[in-house]
C-alpha cells in the first residue's frame, strides 16, 4: 500500500472487533487497538466481562502483532450516558443507551483520543457502511441485513464520518466468523454481547433499582378496571407482554394482555387485550433532538422510510414540519407499539439521513 493510514480499532474482545483489526492490519495499515472500560462494576454479585473481554482483546492483538493499549472512560460514560438513561426511565420514557454510547463515547470520547495519539482514522466492529458522494459523507447500511447497525450510529456527522472506518460492513456475519477462524483467533465463536451498552446483561429491573426508587401503582384496563398492581412505570414498555403479573386475569377474549399506554401523571400503567389492540397502533408522531448525517435537515416535507425500532423493516412515511409540535412523521401505514424516548431513524434506500427521538404519538 502507497498511503497506509495511522487507524486505532476500538477493540472489544468480541469477533467484529478482531476482525475489523484483521482486515485493516491485511490491507497494510498502521493499526492499533484500544480497549475502552466504560463501567465501574459496582455490585460484587453481578457478572463481570470487561476482565475477560479485556483479555481475549490482547490475545487478538497478540496474534495479529499489533500494540493494545486501555483506556477508563467510566467518567464520562456515567455523566453523558448512564445519567440520561437514569433520568429517562425516572420519567417514564424508554430510551436506548446504545445510541448515546455512540454518539458521546464511541464516536466523541475515543474518536478524540485517539487523533490526540496521533491516528488519522479510527474503526469500530459496526455492521454500517460510509462512502463519499458529492463532498459529502453517507452512512449507508451494512450489506448484512440482520446485522444492519445505522440504526444505532444516526448521530455521527461529517466531521465523525471523515475519521471513521467500519470494515465489516462489507461483509456477511458468517464471513467475519469465518475470517476470524482462518486467521486463528480464539474468540471466532465467541457470543455477541448483548444487554446495555457497555454494561452488559443484567437482571433489568433490580439493576435499576440501585438507582430509582420504584413507585408502585395501578394496573388498569380501557375501562377503568383495576387487574393488579405495577412494580414500577419505569419497568414497562408499550407493547410489552411478559412480566405483568395479570396472566391469570382473563376476559371473554381470553387473549394476552399488553401494555398500551402509561399515564404518567396518575403512575397509571394501562394494559389491553390483543397482539393487535387499535390501542397499540399509531400513524402519527412527533420528535425532537435531531441529528443529520449531512449536518443541515432536508428539504420538507419530505418521503422517505422510517425505522422506529432496531430491526424493523422500512416504513413509508412523509416527513414535515409544525409551528407548535415541531418535526411530524406521518406513516402510510399505522405502526405498533411507538415508544416515547426511542429513537426514530429516516432512508432513503440504503442511505441513512439522521434521526431523532420519539416525543409523543397519535392516530
Amino acid at each position: 500500500m502507497s498511503n497506509p493510514l495511522r487507524i486505532t480499532v476500538a477493540m472489544s474482545g468480541g469477533v467484529d472487533s478482531s476482525v475489523t483489526a484483521l482486515l485493516l492490519k491485511e490491507q497494510g495499515h498502521q493499526v492499533s487497538g484500544l480497549f475502552m472500560k466504560n463501567w465501574e462494576n459496582e455490585d460484587p454479585d453481578s457478572p463481570c466481562t470487561a476482565e475477560i473481554d479485556l483479555a481475549d482483546a490482547i490475545g487478538v492483538a497478540d496474534k495479529l502483532g499489533i500494540n493494545i493499549d486501555g483506556e477508563n472512560f467510566a467518567a464520562q460514560y456515567r455523566e453523558h450516558v448512564f445519567e440520561h438513561f437514569i433520568s429517562e426511565h425516572r420519567a417514564g420514557r424508554t430510551p436506548n443507551p446504545d445510541i448515546l454510547c455512540n454518539k458521546e463515547i464511541k464516536f466523541k470520547v475515543f474518536l478524540n483520543h485517539a487523533l490526540a495519539q496521533g491516528a488519522e482514522k479510527v474503526a469500530t466492529g459496526h455492521y454500517a457502511r460510509i462512502d463519499y458522494v458529492n463532498n459529502h459523507y453517507r452512512l449507508l447500511k451494512g450489506l448484512d441485513g440482520n446485522k444492519d447497525q445505522s440504526y444505532f450510529l444516526y448521530t455521527l456527522g461529517q466531521h465523525e464520518l471523515s475519521h471513521s472506518l467500519f470494515p465489516i460492513g462489507e461483509l456477511e456475519k458468517h464471513v467475519v466468523r469465518e475470517l476470524a477462524a482462518n486467521a486463528g483467533l480464539e474468540n471466532h465463536n465467541k457470543k455477541d454481547s448483548t444487554g446495555i451498552c457497555f454494561i452488559g446483561e443484567r437482571d433489568f429491573r433490580p439493576f435499576l433499582k440501585r438507582y430509582i426508587s420504584p413507585q408502585p401503582g395501578p394496573i388498569k384496563t380501557l375501562e377503568d378496571e383495576t387487574l393488579g398492581e405495577h412494580e414500577g412505570l419505569m419497568f414497562y414498555t408499550l407493547g410489552q407482554r411478559q412480566g405483568l403479573g395479570i396472566g391469570g386475569i382473563a376476559e371473554s377474549s381470553g387473549e394476552p394482555w399488553y401494555v398500551v399506554d402509561k399515564e404518567l401523571d396518575n403512575n397509571i400503567l394501562l394494559v389491553a387485550q390483543g397482539h393487535n389492540h387499535p390501542r397499540l397502533f399509531h400513524q402519527h408522531l412527533s420528535a425532537d433532538t435531531l441529528d443529520w448525517v449531512s449536518g443541515k435537515p432536508p428539504s420538507l416535507p419530505l418521503n422517505c422510510y422510517a425505522k422506529i425500532r432496531y430491526r424493523q423493516s422500512d416504513q413509508a412515511c412523509c416527513v414535515r414540519q409544525d409551528d407548535k409540535l415541531g418535526l411530524i412523521v406521518d406513516f402510510d401505514e399505522p405502526q405498533r407499539s411507538v415508544t416515547p424516548g426511542q429513537a426514530i431513524v429516516f432512508y432513503q434506500g440504503d442511505v441513512c439521513l439522521g434521526g431523532g427521538t420519539i416525543v409523543s404519538k397519535w392516530n
